[in-house]
């Protein structure tokens, strides 16, 4: 108990030397000692990493979730080191309302239909969106938090451990300061009965040698905690490569996201625009929407029966287009990203990978170009194509 006592006196002595010198330094009535340049830009940069990927943490945990009460229970959880339970999107929520309401109104109405085809395309896009936050968290939030929690903390320790030995260096260097003023003086007019505060008489040379064994202490360890720290910081770049990297796989899975709705909206655009010929075919008194096409599906996957689909389309895409003369403009090689069934005789099916020529005609629509292979010929979608040539 003793021990902690004189332990806790000591420090609160070293603390207060250091709020003086460094209260001095701020009122100009002391001298500072200034840190090397490139150690001062490294901090410099070290700061403005650390404030901006804090900001960056902040406004995309924002946009990927704008609920502030469900941030508040991912950080409690990831507080707690516990696993986040599965949340519905509102997508998904949404859908599953419009399939309730399908079930109550009737499926077989042209309005239940509708609800039920639109209510299974929000479903697929919330589940991207689920996709989409949980690969966000993994490839980019978590490395941007483990920088702030783990190498900043790390770094601001040293900086600070850094700042309290600079202030004990210049306190060194004011006592030996004040101590050839004394020995000068003492020098002049020797005084060897002087009583200190401690019962005992130091001379003026005793006491600025012992100032001066106190200095190049002071200042070995201020050069050893100025290098470690100029070691801990020159480790920026590397977290800015890896933030890099980070932030390149963030993207990718972004434009992965948008690409999947891009794909479900234009599939449920062309279901919808089917109800709408079909309610307004002659003879329809009830028209009932199809369910969702086996074209809206994930990229690289096949709907079931997509073989005979695709034969069937082809066959007739054939009859169709095979007399059909239009002009051709700008005839270019494209590969084909996705599997794509022909949704009636003037359209040309498509399997994953394959090489096909396309162009396009006057008057026709741009999301939409025609396709041959060998002798079938049909129109196919943009988005299904990576032009080659």
């Amino acid at each position: 108990m003793d021990f902690n006592v004189k332990k806790l006196a000591s420090d609160a002595g070293v603390f207060f030397t250091r709020a003086v010198q460094f209260t001095e330094e701020k009122l100009g009535q002391a001298e500072k000692t200034e840190l090397d340049p490139h150690l001062e830009n490294l901090i410099v940069r070290a700061d403005s990493t650390k404030n901006w990927t804090e900001k960056i943490l902040r406004q995309t945990e924002v946009l990927l979730q704008p609920n502030p009460s469900a941030r508040i229970e991912e950080f409690i959880y990831d507080k707690l080191d516990k696993k986040l339970p599965s949340r519905t999107t509102n997508a998904e929520l949404l859908g599953q309302y419009m399939l309730e309401a399908a079930d109550e109104f009737g499926p077989g109405t042209p309005y239940g239909s509708t609800l039920v085809t639109v209510g299974e395309y929000q479903k697929r896009l919330g589940g991207a969106e689920r996709e989409f936050l949980q690969t966000s968290a993994v490839t980019f939030l978590t490395p941007l938090r483990n920088f702030l929690e783990g190498d900043w903390r790390t770094i601001s320790k040293e900086k600070r451990l850094l700042e309290n030995r600079r202030l004990d260096l210049d306190i060194c260097k004011a006592r030996l300061k004040k101590a050839k003023q004394a020995e000068a003086k003492a020098a002049a007019a020797p005084d060897f009965q002087e009583t200190r505060p401690r019962n005992y008489v130091l001379s003026a040379s005793a006491s600025a040698l012992s100032a001066k064994h106190e200095l190049r202490v002071a200042q070995v360890e201020f050069d050893r905690q100025a290098e470690v720290t100029r070691l801990l910081l020159e480790g920026i770049s590397s977290t800015h490569l890896n933030h890099l990297r980070c932030l390149q796989d963030y993207a990718e899975a972004q434009a992965t996201y948008y690409a999947q709705c891009h794909h479900y909206m234009q599939d449920l655009q062309r279901e919808l625009t089917r109800c709408a010929n079909a309610v307004g075919a002659p003879h329809s008194s009830a028209a009932v929407c199809p369910s969702p096409v086996s074209s809206a599906f994930l990229p690289g996957q096949s709907p079931p029966g997509g073989t005979v689909s695709f034969l069937s389309s082809q066959k007739s895409s054939t009859l169709a287009m095979e007399h059909t003369k239009l002009p051709v403009t700008g005839t270019r090689k494209a590969k084909v990203l996705y599997d794509y069934d022909a949704h009636d005789a003037s359209e040309l099916s498509l399997l994953a990978d394959e090489l096909i020529m396309v162009y396009t005609v006057p008057g026709m629509d741009p999301d939409w170009l025609i396709g041959e292979r060998g002798n079938e010929k049909g129109k196919v979608p943009v988005t299904y194509l990576e032009l080659l040539s």
